[in-house]
């Protein structure tokens, strides 16, 4: 397994807080569309990190 550069665990550790901030706005302030808003950014920010890892190999 390869290990992590300190930007992809930067990134990582962002992903889980936003998704837990996200969680937040949807079961406690129970704001549905700024959860749902929120929660689509750690996919969005997963795909980059996918596709400039892949970009790096090349």
């Amino acid at each position: 397994m390869k290990k992590f550069t300190l930007i992809e665990f930067l990134i990582l550790t962002m992903i889980v807080l936003i998704i837990f901030i996200s969680e937040y706005y949807f079961l406690v302030m129970k704001n549905f569309e700024r959860a749902v808003f929120i929660g689509l950014w750690p996919p969005t920010m997963v795909g980059l990190l996918i596709y400039f890892n892949l970009k790096k190999k090349d």
